[in-house]
């Protein structure tokens, strides 16, 4: 009886351990779907990062089975076998790059997770937030640029060209002259803005008159929600150069001032009392500050401030709003001769 010898570098061979390469992969790829689903209930992250890594892990196992087959079969002892072998390793980099950029993203925002796990609000946990997201995607564009790197200097050529380059004495002039372009500005800004606490993801900021909360920082440029849902989009260096009016600098908690120019005639005493029902019936107060002064006297009429302390922002504007409506509508109702009025004297000469 005849035996058969397989050869692994025949083309049969070849077929045959690309199949057994493929079953080895789909049998480690649905392991780990079934242990991820076993543990669903009882860590969840367990089965959320199974979820991000499978499209890269999968792609990544495939293309590495696929360069170990081609290895040791039949293609390696083809003429276009170098060709394809590069094809392969520069693959493998760049989806090893997604897939490690993933793990990186997902254990940042884990860490983000922490302080809405543990119901933290207020000033710090905007600025871990704030940290860690800049710093998550500073790390991702690193990643990028090192597997970009690796992909090129695995071309002699390049390889050639880099050492020339680094090895001259010009190196020092060439990233002087990328340090004062715009985009590594940008870039260097964004980083120092998360790491020196100058402005945060969520705080309350006036820009360029507008008021808004700040609502993403990126590596170039940060987005300011404006309170009537436009968005103002700045780069990462005006923050570094500009003035800007935050809110949120330590607390969220905030004063807030209402004016009204009055009439002479106006009852101080009695305008402060109503004053203090009003705001002693919202929620919106604090009971942190409150009072009623008279703080200018010119032009007649007299100015009396309205000074309220409330949490947040938010509470503050709804606080403000409240005062002045109601405010308004007693003075009408109950003093009309408070309200301002333009006296002329005449004087008639006979």
């Amino acid at each position: 009886m005849a035996s058969f010898t397989l050869e692994w570098t025949s083309w049969i061979g070849t077929l045959i351990a690309a199949l057994v390469a493929v079953v080895v992969v789909a049998v480690v790829v649905i392991g780990v779907r079934f242990a991820a689903s076993r543990t669903r209930g009882r860590s969840a992250w367990i089965a959320d990062l199974e979820r991000r890594v499978r499209v890269p892990g999968m792609t990544l196992a495939f293309v590495i089975a696929a360069w170990i087959v081609c290895g040791a079969t039949a293609p390696a002892g083809l003429s276009w076998w170098p060709v394809l072998e590069r094809l392969l390793l520069i693959v493998t980099v760049l989806v090893g790059a997604w897939l490690l950029s993933v793990l990186v993203t997902f254990g940042m925002e884990r860490l983000m997770q922490y302080d809405s796990r543990k119901g933290t609000v207020g000033a710090e946990a905007r600025r871990r937030r704030t940290q860690l997201t800049v710093l998550n995607r500073l790390v991702v564009v690193l990643i990028g640029v090192m597997a970009i790197g690796v992909v090129l200097f695995s071309f002699p050529e390049v390889r050639a060209v880099g050492t020339s380059i680094l090895a001259s004495a010009g190196v020092v002039s060439i990233i002087a002259g990328l340090a004062a372009q715009s985009t590594l500005g940008n870039l260097i800004a964004g980083v120092q803005i998360a790491f020196t606490d100058a402005i945060r993801v969520g705080d309350v900021v006036v820009i360029e008159g507008e008021w808004g909360r700040i609502g993403e920082i990126n590596l170039s440029y940060v987005v300011v929600y404006i309170w009537d849902e436009r968005r103002l989009i700045l780069p990462c260096t005006y923050f570094t150069s500009q003035p800007v009016e935050s809110w949120t600098r330590r607390s969220d908690k905030i004063l807030g001032t209402v004016y009204m120019d009055l009439d002479w005639r106006v009852p101080v005493d009695a305008v402060r009392e109503k004053f203090m029902q009003i705001i002693e019936g919202s929620d919106a107060w604090d009971r942190r500050a409150a009072n009623v002064l008279v703080t200018g006297s010119e032009g007649g009429h007299v100015t009396v401030r309205f000074l309220m302390s409330s949490e947040n922002s938010d509470d503050q504007w709804d606080l403000r709003c409240l005062v002045r409506e109601q405010m308004v509508t007693w003075l009408q109702q109950e003093h009309p001769e408070a309200l301002p009025v333009s006296r002329v004297m005449l004087d008639r000469q006979e």
